[in-house]
């Protein structure tokens, strides 16, 4: 279901992601200043709206209780809310292409992140595979993982959707005219939204 979006209204910054409740009763929606906006029962732990930020966020996660959720920066700079730990981050160091999202590992408690190329960097959770140094139609921008860890699904900007591990394919918005670029996404159970830049919501 669709709990709500920005989709018409004025933002600050664009939207850039967006992860789900662990119920799936609701989402956050995340900002490039690192802005949140809250729908259904999605509570508000914290942002970095208004704060100074070396590189723009780019992607969120949600803690497996839904009790706190992590920002993720292009240089892979983490920053934690609520119940989120820290367990590492790509800031500071080299990246072949800027990171553009994460998600959690519900079973570990760890995270992912992923680069515009499909390139994976794992902390404190599994490798299940990656696009990078494969050909794309079109960036890599979002990420999000299965309710059990087991395996984890890419989204990009075409809506073109990539899947590994135990993660099943359910549909895409790639080859389909958008009213603006897709962002992010987020699992809900045994389907998954996908999110616009102008906060348009695409459901699976």
């Amino acid at each position: 279901p669709c709990y709500g979006s920005l989709s018409g209204m004025h933002l600050n910054a664009p939207i850039v992601g967006i992860t789900a409740t662990p119920d799936g009763g609701g989402y956050w929606l995340v900002a490039a200043d690192g802005g949140i906006f809250t729908f259904g029962d999605a509570a508000f732990y914290g942002s970095m709206g208004g704060k100074p930020l070396n590189q723009p966020v780019v992607g969120m996660a949600s803690t497996p209780d839904g009790k706190g959720y992590w920002l993720v920066a292009a240089d892979g700079g983490i920053f934690t809310f609520g119940d989120a730990a820290f367990y590492g981050s790509m800031g500071g160091k080299p990246l072949n292409q800027p990171v553009v999202g994460m998600a959690a590992d519900p079973s570990t408690g760890g995270y992912w992140e992923v680069a515009s190329d499909g390139g994976i960097f794992s902390f404190n959770s599994p490798f299940f595979g990656s696009m990078g140094g494969k050909p794309l139609n079109q960036p890599v921008v979002g990420i999000d993982a299965l309710s059990n860890g087991q395996g984890y699904r890419f989204v990009a900007s075409d809506g073109g959707v990539f899947d590994f591990g135990a993660a099943d394919f359910l549909g895409s918005m790639g080859g389909k005219p958008l009213t603006a670029p897709i962002v992010g996404m987020a699992l809900n159970g045994t389907g998954y939204w996908l999110v616009g830049r102008n906060g348009a919501i695409y459901s699976y």
